[in-house]
């Protein structure tokens, strides 16, 4: 054997040895509640199925805001601009009256205000793509099913993807109580303004601005159309209000027209008013493919889809900036009323699905494909369900009423990992 081949070889073996040794650095945001629980779910599954990771934890949440007044601290932020990937559990935010009351007493009245360290984090790094997929697993005995024909009990099968668009909007915290003079002097310019509000004192508006930019709008827009045609789906559908929203909804409605028509004339667009989507999606939802809507109303779709394949409890998301920083978070809350159970109770699975998503940016699909067999796998078979799947309210009872703990929901899919 010649030197060079041998030399050869020894380069492809050095290359495979560190392609299966080498690691990933995750920032891990355990935030509040349960978020901390199913976060240390996830990871076990990721570590049992085979993916090698280095965690670094980072600091965010309530407990931060109370005794630092500031709910997402800088040293979060640089960890996230420096290893550009993250794993977050939940957040708890409150209205901003109970912030301050619950400052810790050093930091009352020296003017901290409260604001939501996700949003922050969306505005912070520009993650705004906000990808949410709501796909049923077989056997779950919280889909949704429907009255056929002739009275037959139908079962739908969910796959729809929502495109979110996460830094504008309503969302994007350009707001006043009492605005000030110059606001005030710009909205009286205004017809419909003057018309309806001119005579109400300026102590008594609260106003919240609904932006939509072109060059966001484009982008949410040709994300939606390219994942359409990369995984499949025969439809692209804009959700939003342009019949009454006329130039924040309107823009959208006009560009997603001449994105399809100039780029994508293959995927079929369709316009639905938010508030018919909430009922078509309960008559026809497999005949929905990508779902692409601004930050409220994205919102909104995506959790009465996600009712549809069982609740947040299997909801997932991530959010993405264009120059490569990912959030992977579950989109329920932190529901505090869990997080101080003896046994955790909560399910897991949508944490551990928005690993996946984490795994799918990484190309680790593999991996990604071996957890999701597995999780469906358990579903199907029926054997191990959280109180949510067995229709229980959430109390710590319910594991003795025969319902999975958090950790034994987490066992079961380590178990089918294959």
């Amino acid at each position: 054997m010649s030197i060079f081949i041998i030399f050869t070889l020894i380069i492809s073996l050095e290359l495979l040895i560190a392609k299966y040794m080498s690691k990933r650095t995750i920032v891990t945001l355990p935030g509040d509640g349960i978020g901390a629980v199913v976060l240390e779910q996830a990871i076990r599954v990721l570590a049992a199925a085979g993916f090698k990771a280095d965690y670094i934890h980072g600091d965010i949440g309530w407990e931060f805001w109370c005794k630092e007044g500031n709910p997402l601290p800088q040293r979060t932020i640089d960890l996230i601009a420096k290893h550009k990937i993250a794993l977050f559990g939940a957040i708890t935010s409150k209205p901003i009256d109970e912030a301050k009351a619950e400052l810790s007493q050093e930091l009352q009245g020296k003017g901290f205000t409260y604001s939501s360290p996700i949003v922050g984090l969306r505005q912070l790094f520009n993650l705004d793509i906000c990808v949410r997929p709501c796909k049923s697993y077989k056997g779950n005995p919280l889909n949704f099913v429907r009255r056929g024909k002739g009275d037959i009990i139908d079962e739908p099968m969910v796959d729809v993807v929502i495109f979110r668009q996460n830094t504008e909007c309503l969302y994007s915290g350009v707001e006043w109580t009492n605005p000030p003079a110059k606001v005030y002097e710009a909205l009286m310019t205004h017809p419909k303004f003057i018309e309806n509000f001119g005579k109400v004192p300026v102590d008594e508006l609260s106003i919240s601005t609904r932006i939509f930019t072109k060059k966001a709008t484009t982008r949410i827009l040709m994300a939606a159309f390219e994942y359409a045609k990369k995984y499949g789906y025969k439809s692209v559908t804009v959700c939003e209000k342009p019949n009454v929203i006329r130039e924040t909804s309107g823009l959208m409605w006009k560009l997603a027209k001449e994105i399809q028509k100039n780029s994508f004339p293959e995927i079929k667009l369709l316009n639905t008013n938010i508030d018919a989507q909430m009922m078509w999606l309960t008559k026809n939802p497999e005949e929905y493919g990508v779902i692409v809507a601004g930050n409220m109303f994205g919102d909104i779709a995506s959790d009465a889809f996600a009712g549809l394949i069982g609740g947040l409890g299997f909801a997932c998301s991530a959010q993405f900036s264009s120059d490569g920083i990912a959030v992977f978070e579950p989109t329920h809350g932190s529901a505090p009323k869990y997080a101080g159970y003896e046994v955790s109770i909560v399910n897991p699975i949508a944490m551990i699905e928005s690993a996946c998503m984490m795994l799918d940016w990484l190309n680790e699909k593999e991996i990604s494909s071996k957890i999701r067999k597995a999780v469906a796998s358990v579903i199907e078979d029926g054997k191990v369900r959280t109180y949510d799947m067995m229709k229980m309210s959430g109390r710590p009872e319910v594991i003795q009423n025969g319902a999975a703990s958090t950790s034994r929901m987490t066992d079961a899919i380590i178990s089918r990992l294959e």
